[in-house]
C-alpha cells in the first residue's frame, strides 16, 4: 500500500469516527429542536385543541393575537422585566466584579456567595422569594416595617420579580465579568495611573473600553434570557394580578396547555422568535459603535 493510499484510508476512518461521535448529538438537535419548529410554524397556521383533527385557518391566529386588548400588555409587561432585568444585571456585577477584582479579604467567599443562587433552581429560588414577599408573614416587610401586597398589588408585582431575577443572575454575570477584567493588560491600568488618572477616570476610559467586549456578550445573554422567563412567573404569580405579570412565554404555555389553543400558542412563540431577532439583529449592528476596536 503506497503512502497516498494510507493517508486516504486514515482520513476516510478519521471521518467517519467524528460522525460517529457527532452522531448523538445531532439527533438530538434535528428530534427535539428542528422537528418541533418546523412542526410549531405550522401550527401557527392551524387551529388545534390537541384532539380533535387540525384545521388550517391561515393568519387567522396571527389576527386574533395581535389584535387582542391584552397582547398590547403582555408586550409592554415583557418589555419592561426584560430591560429592567438587563439593565440591573448587568450594572450590579460589573460594580461587584471590579470591587472583588480589586482582591478585597474573602474575595473567594463573595464569589461563591452570589454565584449560589445561579446554581439554585428556579422553582425552589420563587417558592422561598414568595415567602419573603408575603404580606403577613415576609421577613421582607417585618424587615423594613412597610405592609405592601408584593405580589398581589399591581404596582409592586413587575418590581419583585425583577428584583428576584436580578438577584439570580448577579453570580454568573459578575463571574463572566471577573474572567473579562483578568484578560486586561494590568500595565495599561498602571500607565493611566502614572498619567494622572483617578480611579474614576481609569475605570472609564481604560478599564469600560477594553470589558466592552464582555459586556456586549453579558448584555445580549441576559436580554434574550430575560425575554423567555416563564418558571419564576408561574411559581410567584401566575401572570397576576390583573395580568399585570403576564408575558409572552407564559401567554403561550396558558394558551396550549390550559385553553389547548395550540395553534394560537404557536402564533405568539413566532411573534416572540420575531421580536428577540430583531433586537438580536439590532444588537450586532451596533456592536462596532459600542465595543472597542470592533469592526463592521
Amino acid at each position: 500500500m503506497s503512502m497516498k493510499e494510507f493517508l486516504s484510508k486514515l482520513a476516510n476512518q478519521q471521518n467517519f469516527a467524528g460522525v460517529l461521535f457527532i452522531l448523538p448529538a445531532l439527533l438530538g438537535t434535528i428530534v427535539f429542536i428542528i422537528i418541533p419548529i418546523i412542526c410549531s410554524f405550522g401550527l401557527s397556521f392551524a387551529k388545534w385543541d390537541l384532539l380533535n383533527p387540525i384545521q388550517y385557518v391561515g393568519l387567522e391566529n396571527y389576527r386574533v393575537v395581535l389584535t387582542e386588548p391584552v397582547f398590547v400588555k403582555i408586550i409592554i409587561n415583557t418589555f419592561v422585566y426584560a430591560i429592567a432585568t438587563s439593565v440591573f444585571g448587568v450594572i450590579i456585577p460589573l460594580i461587584l466584579a471590579c470591587i472583588i477584582n480589586n482582591k478585597i479579604k474573602g474575595a473567594d467567599f463573595f464569589k461563591t456567595a452570589y454565584f449560589l443562587p445561579f446554581v439554585t433552581p428556579m422553582i425552589v429560588i420563587g417558592i422561598i422569594w414568595e415567602w419573603i414577599f408575603d404580606p403577613n408573614i415576609g421577613c421582607l416587610n417585618h424587615l423594613l416595617h412597610l405592609h405592601i401586597n408584593w405580589l398581589y398589588d399591581t404596582n409592586f408585582a413587575m418590581p419583585a420579580l425583577i428584583i428576584v431575577s436580578v438577584w439570580k443572575l448577579i453570580g454568573y454575570n459578575m463571574i463572566l465579568f471577573l474572567t473579562g477584567l483578568s484578560t486586561i493588560n494590568q500595565e495599561l491600568l498602571e500607565a493611566s495611573k502614572i498619567d494622572g488618572a483617578n480611579a474614576y477616570n481609569t475605570f472609564k476610559h481604560v478599564t469600560i473600553p477594553l470589558l466592552s467586549p464582555t459586556i456586549f456578550f453579558v448584555t445580549i445573554i441576559t436580554a434574550i434570557t430575560s425575554f423567555q422567563v416563564f418558571d419564576l412567573i408561574y411559581v410567584m404569580t401566575q401572570g397576576g394580578p390583573l395580568d399585570s405579570t403576564n408575558v409572552l412565554v407564559y401567554a403561550i404555555y396558558k394558551n396550549a396547555f390550559e385553553y389547548f389553543n395550540v395553534g394560537k400558542a404557536s402564533a405568539l412563540a413566532y411573534v416572540l422568535f420575531a421580536i428577540i431577532f430583531v433586537l438580536t439583529l439590532v444588537q450586532w449592528k451596533l456592536k462596532s459603535k459600542l465595543v472597542y476596536l470592533e469592526k463592521d
